[in-house]
């Protein structure tokens, strides 16, 4: 007798739905891109119980005849494509033709819909996949969608659902991710009877984010000017250094419209944040990315999440280009108070000393006055013989900016000796954009210093507090990079070579980025079939087992687009040495010492953060203290 057998149509309804239909967020996804798809301009989203009891969603779009609205709940039904060479090139957010039967299958559901023209609609009823009933429909144009006792026939289902609160905060969410990237169209969202969310259409994309995150958060972002670079154009608003979240709920990306999730995106985001992130947070953003349908496929997930580039390299360039020149570009201090949870509420204002003592009594000093230097950086010698480094650090250390195409091999030779090396895949670049101008020097006058740390500025629209430690590590950081940049990284000979064995892949991706690791300070040639021999190592970056070291080196390379070399990748080991070479939390400054820190901030690329991540400058405005001391009234 045969074992395998056939499925129903309706237990095999029931399993596609599975995948697509998870939970009322996934029903609320689908059917508010079927409204966006129908040229709505007002959807409605009416949620019972956390949507577990009811989804009803009611659009003002084109609407459907008869024949379309049957033809609709067939599955794999769909007027999104027509042929194959379509799939490659989906202009739309449906296209499988499988959302409304999955819903109907496993729910009760209605559909009542009319066309403009029509005199009279279409509704139909469904309950778990068998058709009840379909009768003629007077309501108004576009179409309205009930879906009601979500997976009762699918107990299975049913009892992985969560708590009704936080099944509509999935609903919610969806519904924020499509209002924002459609704020020409107004959403309403009710839970149990009650307003939750009323947004009206608006053409001002920030217009929207600030209605949905508040005004608060909305003022802090930074707008990412839409720029094209092969193909690809990014646009949309970010967080400032020092602005981020300890999850990703802030973190949200669209591509031609599609909220989506992407490992390209989320490394592009990060090259492009460096060291304005701290470790483990999570930067807020609105970006929006467009490019041709043809150079991604979105049919990868049953939902539609992610995508798959077929040049991912170049959407991750794309983004951290655009990312790091609007944080380079960036003039707005981090404030006092974090909506963002993540930068610590500065020190209050009463806490200032009303009596200096006698260190500070010349603290009203201009910062235009002369300034001094701080603490120079360690010196290191070009090339020094060690025996077994002592100190070991991760490879993704060492790839750092110090491989862009302007920096100069460790080891060089006479120009009368050899000739320029080749440029190698990893250098191979488009022109670099002219860097952005230091941002001016505000007119801050010091005033205090607290807890021997902060430094304690009056500016124009109110109190400016300066983390010594955190500003100087900042200045340092970028004066070693500075240095590492403009003649290669100081090098260490090994006293024994490093032979290493590779596999065919390995060494081919070697012989390729020779030049390029040359530059990070890794003198390294080829010594047989698939053998390498290496001669120096990085001398800032010390470990106790060479080999296993550059086998991290090369996964890393594996990792990088041949157009890496001008992105900012991981910079730890700089940071690290940049931080034990700054002013502690209990160094005593003078004045022009103060001043300068203060100078030599500012004419630093990124001012308003450490290597780490951490704000430099908090500022409390004026208007804040005086709501603090009563002088304003809150709002």
């Amino acid at each position: 007798m045969a074992k395998i057998r056939i499925l129903p149509d309706a237990l095999a309804s029931q399993v596609a739905a599975g995948e697509v239909v998870e939970r009322p967020a996934a029903l609320v996804r689908e059917l508010v891109e079927n409204s966006l798809d129908a040229g709505a301009s007002h959807i409605e989203v009416h949620a019972q119980r956390g949507g577990i009891a009811m989804i009803r969603i009611v659009d003002d779009g084109s609407g459907m005849d008869r024949e379309d609205a049957m033809l609709c709940l067939e599955r794999h039904a769909t007027s999104k494509i027509r042929t194959k060479e379509d799939l490659g090139a989906i202009h739309t957010f449906g296209f499988r033709g499988e959302a409304l039967p999955s819903i109907a299958s496993v729910s009760r559901f209605r559909l009542a819909t009319r066309e403009k023209s029509a005199l009279v609609g279409t509704e139909i009823e469904v309950n778990g996949g068998k058709l009840v009933a379909v009768r003629d429909h007077g309501g108004a144009q576009g179409t309205v969608i009930e879906a009601r006792s979500l997976f009762y026939n699918v107990p299975a289902r049913r009892k992985f659902l969560r708590t009704e609160n936080t099944e509509f905060a999935h609903v919610e969410q969806q519904l924020r991710l499509h209002a924002i990237a459609n704020p020409q169209v107004a959403f309403t969202l009710t839970h149990n009877g009650e307003l939750v969310l009323h947004l009206p259409a608006t053409r001002d994309m920030l217009e929207r984010i600030r209605g949905l995150v508040g005004d608060e958060l909305a003022s802090r972002l930074l707008k990412v000017e839409a720029t094209t670079v092969q193909g690809i154009t990014v646009s949309g608003y970010i967080g400032g250094p020092g602005m981020s979240r300890s999850n990703r709920q802030m973190l949200t990306t669209y591509l031609n419209g599609r909220p989506i999730e992407s490992a390209s995106i989320s490394y592009g985001l990060r090259e492009g944040y460096h060291t304005a992130l701290m470790k483990g947070q999570h930067p807020v953003t609105f970006l929006f990315i467009q490019m041709d349908p043809h150079a991604f496929d979105v049919n990868v997930h049953p939902a539609k999440k992610e995508v798959r580039f077929h040049d991912g390299h170049s959407v991750r360039d794309a983004i951290s280009r655009s990312v790091s020149h609007t944080l380079e570009n960036a003039a707005k201090l981090p404030t006092g108070h974090a909506p963002a949870r993540s930068v610590p509420a500065a020190p209050a204002a009463a806490r200032v000393p009303l009596v200096p003592d006698s260190r500070q009594e010349h603290f009203a000093m201009p910062v235009a006055s002369s300034s001094a230097p701080l603490r120079d950086l360690p010196q290191t010698r070009p090339e020094s013989p060690v025996t077994a480094p002592a100190v070991s650090h991760r490879a993704a250390d060492v790839l750092a900016r110090i491989a862009t195409e302007r920096s100069t091999p460790a080891v060089q030779p006479q120009p009368s000796e050899a000739p320029a090396p080749e440029a190698s895949p990893l250098e191979e670049e488009e022109p670099q954009e002219p860097k952005a101008a230091p941002i001016p020097q505000p007119d801050y006058r010091i005033i205090g210093v607290l807890q021997k740390l902060y430094v304690l500025m009056e500016g124009k629209e109110g109190l400016v507090l300066m983390d010594q430690h955190a500003a100087h590590e900042r200045v340092n950081f970028e004066k070693f990079r500075r240095a590492i940049e403009s003649g290669g990284v100081p090098c260490q000979r090994l006293l024994l070579p490093v032979t290493l064995q590779t596999t065919p892949r390995d060494a081919d991706l070697l012989k390729q980025n020779l030049a390029s690791l040359n530059r990070l300070g890794i003198e390294i040639e080829p010594f047989g079939p698939n053998i390498f021999k290496v001669e120096t190592l990085p001398a800032f970056l010390k470990t106790d087992d060479p080999a296993a070291w550059l086998d991290q080196v090369i996964e890393e390379l594996s990792s990088l687009s041949t157009k890496s070399s001008s992105l900012r990748l991981s910079e730890d080991a700089i940071a690290t040495i940049a931080c034990r070479a700054s002013v502690k939390s209990n160094d005593v400054l003078s004045i022009p010492e103060m001043q300068g820190l203060l100078k030599d901030l500012f004419a630093c690329e990124m001012p308003y953060c450490c290597p780490h991540g951490r704000p430099t400058l908090v500022q409390i405005s004026t208007a804040e203290l005086e709501r603090k001391f009563g002088r304003r009234a809150p709002g």
